[in-house]
């Protein structure tokens, strides 16, 4: 039997992987150094990805349906994850910084949908 660490654990890496695929590219633009480019997508990761997880169902539990815990869970990952941005990379710009974490976190969510889909348990 799966625990839920491990569960969590899985859809962080997919999570990563997926949103490296398309912040790290669009961070080129203020920052030419890969490295600090996937550190800060790290980052902002370890600080919303905890939350959605093991936060917002426990918030929601009784209170909201899946939907509603869903909607709320991403919201805050993008939010946190646009702050990180636009503190790590001040020239990037509010704007810029909310479009790449919602483009990002909008591509692991539909990565984690069709792994699920395809039978991977995450």
């Amino acid at each position: 039997m799966v625990s839920y660490l491990e569960l969590w654990f899985r859809a962080f890496l997919v999570t990563v992987g997926a949103e490296a695929l398309v912040a790290v590219p669009l961070l080129g633009k203020v920052e030419r150094g890969y490295p600090r480019r996937v550190a800060a997508l790290l980052l902002v990761n370890v600080a919303s990805h905890p939350a959605v997880w093991f936060v917002f169902p426990e918030l929601g539990q009784g209170r909201w349906s899946w939907g509603v815990t869903f909607l709320l869970s991403e919201a805050w990952a993008v939010l946190l994850e646009m702050g990180g941005y636009q503190l790590i990379f001040p020239r990037l710009g509010w704007l810029k910084a909310f479009s790449i974490s919602a483009l990002a976190n909008g591509f692991s969510v539909a990565a984690g949908l069709a792994l699920r889909w395809l039978g991977f348990t995450l």
